[in-house]
């Protein structure tokens, strides 16, 4: 049977299991603790990061986005990927928001509120060594949420963004809701690949958190109904809008998505073409440079990732593969987002991509 080796308090476990059960594929839940990372994790992936799939016929697979489309070409039956071309690219986008931008108000939530650094010490205790008594698990938590603490500078969390955040956080949360007071998921009546990527902060971070949970529950309960039909799902069941439609209601959420997001996915790009320039081998760093951006007005700082383009390319692959006639179906649409089809065109002239799960140059 399959192996999800994971937690509740990751945000990429809880979008792998909600797949998972989606899907209707067995099984077995393993909790990353101390030792399943020493004896597991670390030697069968050569990185520290979860979740970690260990399929049937035992291959270890690590990251979500791989895991999932090796999943999808065993079990092709009710597929999370739309066969048509807007609805598709619209699901990719979606999917790059969750993973590679929402993780800004996941993280801010989680470690900068006391109530929820407080669970989420126990959480990690709880995971890495449950055997100890609770004090004990606490005690051992709040040593290891240092690091993920201190990551908040980096990823532009700061105090003269965190009002910023907040704010697009909330406009966000009422965009979603209002969509989902007219449709199950985010293209109709079967999740796709993009409800996955964005359920992954919004529940593993967002919901299950107490304060964040409770912000939710107060401004959102479209969104948070739309998460329990996501960790408790009808497996394999639904389709997607007729005519590839896409919900006028899920505009704001792309251009929010477009008006953050987009000029850091161009800049991650110049900068890993000027890395290639100077570097001669085809390691890169998992955070190389500084990128600006602008949330609600308010501009600051954050490192560059160059797995963001990875994602970004499986987008910009499908959109510039598409034949004539429908790619001018999707123009029809992406116009309506501004800058969303100059993003699409922006030149990749240093292609990245995943080697023994590291992001590396791709020459």
């Amino acid at each position: 049977m399959n192996k999800l080796i994971g937690t509740e308090v990751s945000l990429y476990t809880g979008k792998l299991r909600c797949y998972l059960k989606y899907k209707n594929i067995p099984f077995e839940d393993v909790l990353s603790t101390n030792n399943v990372y020493k004896n597991i994790i670390i030697p069968r992936t050569g990185v520290q990061y979860i979740p970690v799939l260990i399929t049937d016929d035992d291959v270890a697979l690590q990251d979500t986005t791989e895991i999932i489309d090796y999943l999808e070409s065993q079990y092709p039956d009710a597929s999370i990927y739309p066969e048509t071309p807007i609805q598709k690219l619209v699901a990719l986008l979606l999917e790059i928001y969750g993973d590679e931008w929402l993780v800004i108000p996941a993280m801010h939530y989680r470690w900068s509120f006391d109530e929820n650094v407080q669970f989420a010490w126990q959480e990690f205790g709880r995971t890495a060594v449950p055997d100890l008594s609770a004090e004990q698990q606490f005690e051992v938590g709040k040593k290891m949420a240092e690091p993920f603490k201190g990551a908040l500078p980096r990823l532009g969390i700061c105090e003269a963004t965190i009002p910023a955040i907040e704010a697009s956080y909330l406009a966000l949360l009422s965009d979603l809701d209002a969509h989902f007071s007219n449709y199950d998921y985010l293209l109709g009546p079967r999740p796709s690949i993009g409800d996955f990527g964005l359920v992954g902060p919004l529940y593993a971070h967002l919901y299950r958190d107490p304060y964040s949970g409770r912000l939710m529950q107060d401004n959102a309960p479209n969104v948070v109904t739309w998460i329990e039909r996501m960790i408790n799902p009808a497996p394999n069941t639904g389709a997607f809008l007729a005519d590839d439609q896409i919900p006028e209601t899920l505009l704001p959420v792309l251009a929010r998505m477009i008006k953050e997001q987009g000029s850091v996915i161009m800049q991650t790009i110049d900068q890993v073409k000027a890395w290639a320039d100077t570097h001669d081998d085809n390691e890169i760093h998992r955070a190389i440079g500084k990128v600006t951006f602008d949330i609600e007005g308010v501009q600051s700082t954050r490192l560059t990732f160059p797995y963001m383009q990875w994602m970004w390319q499986r987008a910009v692959d499908f959109y510039q593969g598409l034949g004539v006639t429908a790619q001018n179906d999707v123009n029809a649409v992406i116009t309506k987002i501004e800058g969303l089809q100059e993003l699409l065109n922006y030149p990749i002239p240093q292609r990245v991509r995943r080697r023994q799960n590291k992001v590396v140059l791709d020459r």
